[in-house]
């Protein structure tokens, strides 16, 4: 009977064990959640949406126009930002005084801006992208710290962590990220 008892201890324990590193390979190299925190991103995510982010998805491809990507602030540990992909590596992205972004000297056509953009900050004059550098914006563009603030400035692959993938909270707005 001991040995019975100490058996499925044993396989109990051995099951959790599995379970916990599944976990955390999950968690270290698929998919993690995070909450937004803040406005820049209305009217798309809003503050104390739960996200999970999957981190998966750029070891084998390259982020694009338009994805929600989450990349570590650089001046605060333990902060994370969430912006759209707006300028791909090699781009020019420019925002004029009026509030239109230009890639390339070409109208960029897009609909997520919340409103229009009031300051282009260091987008004025535009901003070449070099090789693996990505301008990002916040939907909500008159309240977001982004490419156009130097202290945001322009995003490099290595540091996205991944792109928000699945809205799980609020439970009425649960879906797909776009």
């Amino acid at each position: 009977m001991k040995k019975s008892v100490l058996q499925e201890i044993l396989s109990v324990s051995v099951y959790l064990l599995v379970v916990l590193l599944l976990t955390l390979g999950v968690v270290t190299f698929v998919g993690e959640r995070t909450r937004v925190n803040g406005e820049s991103m209305e009217t798309t995510l809003y503050d104390g949406d739960n996200l999970i982010v999957n981190k998966f998805v750029y070891r084998f491809g390259e982020p694009k126009r338009f994805d929600i990507v989450v990349f570590p602030f650089k001046y605060t540990k333990n902060t994370y930002y969430i912006k759209r992909v707006i300028g791909l590596p090699g781009e020019t992205v420019r925002i004029d005084a009026h509030g239109i972004i230009y890639i390339n000297d070409e109208i960029l056509s897009e609909s997520y801006g919340r409103e229009v953009i009031k300051d282009p900050g260091d987008a004025l004059e535009g901003i070449t992208l070099g090789e693996h550098e990505y301008f990002v914006l916040g939907d909500n563009r008159n309240e977001s710290a982004d490419s156009r603030d130097p202290s945001v400035g322009i995003v490099t692959k290595d540091q996205i962590i991944g792109k928000a993938w699945f809205r799980i909270y609020p439970f009425s707005k649960m879906g797909g990220v776009h």
